[in-house]
């Protein structure tokens, strides 16, 4: 009997010990939390703020244009509804927008927007905590980082729901503009179209706020591995639970998380007996029927679910375009490159081997589908027949390149090319070593079932200028290419 409590004891301290261990070992993780997350949250929200910015001011100042546009030409036409239509000076509520875009820094959060962001949410939460908690830092000196990130995150929330506010006047704008259009027998010269481009500009600020709001929900893995990290402190669950926006919406009650508050409450076993008793009063079949039923909403809500995604309503933005949206339009100069890789084989000609032509290039998208770029390739030789294989360098080219979409997945091509080739006694500094090619054709994007492949590109191109190479090159090629 001794012995068996003394085994029990000794396992006891065992499991203690233990436990203990683990503890310390989750301390020490906190206390190592990566402090580059503050600086990186800091960065990013930082220069989100700086673009929402830039392309507000743009966006209102392109619209006050065009409503002085429209208002000169309305005046002409009907002074009295021109006046009553621009009673508001909307030029100056416009300023008014960017100066408080340019100089409010308000941390007070009334509003995440259309949707609820998580991330954000727990990210500003994280923020909060460590300000306020500097001690479980491995430097408690952090805990300022901690709280210039968190203001800096709170600023960019600030500007967005300031952002939301223009989204709002626009909308409400826009329709004042209809009615006042719709209204008239004869349409002002140009207003139509002033009215247009009114309305594409504000379709495409709601999609730049909305990629904003995407952006600043979207972790890289560094700071996902450190939220999770931080989400498995109590202490933090517990600070989230009365410090994040949802707490904020809904509020905590008193005692939340203790015995207390359940006083009153429903038990898993009542709420049981009360469904099972309505589903008996219902026959032998209403068990099935009630499946049948839940099974069938699901289905109805998640193609609902479909539905608003396909229609913007992710982010609250519900107002259907009346012209065909450039995805384009709202994204950046980094964002609209383009990278790919293209290959051609050329057959052997005068003391010149067989090539292949292994091409990269990176392109700019002008538009949806129309895009310029630039290349390189390198051209490796191969002998002169199947008898003389032998690789070789045989030269490269300096490429540029126009993809203009004509119908579907075809293209009108185009392109200017600087050819290298070794000749002997020539060296690359001399002119004649340089052949140049001028390349106009048809390209057609193929779809293929593989990732991989999927945005193959065939091209087929006729060189102009071969008859004046010398010596003088194949006047068809053919390309195959990937771009990603």
């Amino acid at each position: 009997m001794r012995f068996a409590l003394l085994t029990a004891f000794i396992l006891l301290c065992f499991v203690l010990h233990a436990s203990a261990q683990e503890d310390q070992s989750f301390i020490d993780k906190i206390a190592n939390f990566p402090n580059k997350v503050f600086n990186k949250a800091q960065s990013k929200a930082a220069g989100l703020q700086k673009q929402l910015d830039k392309q507000t001011e743009k966006y209102l100042t392109d619209l006050a244009k065009k409503e002085a546009k429209l208002k000169k030409k309305l005046y002409k036409q009907d002074s009295a509804k021109a006046a009553a239509l621009y009673a508001e000076n909307p030029e100056q509520q416009y300023a008014s927008f960017i100066q408080k875009l340019k100089s409010d820094s308000s941390t007070v959060m009334h509003s995440m927007g259309p949707e609820y962001l998580p991330y954000a949410d727990t990210l500003r939460g994280a923020l909060s905590f460590f300000s306020k908690n500097p001690q479980l830092l491995s430097n408690p000196a952090l805990g300022g980082q901690a709280g210039a990130a968190l203001q800096q995150v709170a600023q960019l929330e600030s500007k967005l729901q300031i952002a939301d506010q223009i989204k709002q006047y626009i909308q409400k704008r826009r329709e004042q503009i209809r009615q006042c259009l719709s209204g008239e027998a004869t349409m002002p010269p140009g207003a139509s179209g002033i009215y247009s481009d009114y309305n594409k500009q504000m379709y495409y600020y709601s999609q730049q706020v909305r990629q904003y709001r995407e952006a600043l929900n979207d972790p890289d893995k560094m700071m996902s591995a450190a939220i999770g990290l931080l989400s498995k402190l109590p202490a933090f669950a517990s600070f989230m639970s009365k410090n994040s926006f949802l707490a904020g919406l809904f509020g905590v009650p008193a005692g939340y998380g203790t015995p207390a508050a359940l006083d009153g409450l429903q038990t898993r076993d009542q709420v049981l007996a009360m469904i099972q008793s309505q589903i008996s009063s219902g026959g032998p079949n209403a068990g099935a029927a009630l499946s049948s039923s839940l099974q069938s909403a699901q289905a109805d809500i998640t193609k609902l679910q479909n539905k608003l995604s396909s229609l913007g309503g992710g982010s609250g933005d519900m107002a259907m375009p009346d012209f065909k949206p450039q995805q384009t339009k709202t994204k950046t100069f980094f964002q609209r490159l383009e990278y790919g890789t293209n290959m051609q084989t050329t057959h052997a000609a005068y003391y010149f081997p067989t090539t292949t032509d292994l091409g990269l290039s990176i392109g700019y998208k002008i538009s949806d589908k129309n895009s310029i770029g630039i290349g390189a390739s390198y051209k490796i030789g191969w002998g002169s027949d199947y008898r003389h294989i032998s690789m070789s360098s045989q030269g490269a080219s300096l490429r540029s390149y126009a993809d203009i979409n004509v119908k579907k997945t075809w293209y009108a091509s185009g392109g200017f090319e600087y050819n290298y080739q070794p000749v002997p006694g020539i060296d690359i500094g001399n002119p004649q070593s340089w052949t140049k090619s001028g390349l106009i054709g048809a390209s057609k994007i193929v779809s293929m079932k593989t990732k991989v492949f999927k945005k193959t590109k065939v091209s087929l191109l006729w060189d102009f200028l071969s008859y004046e190479q010398v010596p003088r090159g194949q006047p068809v090629v053919f390309r195959v290419g990937y771009s990603f």
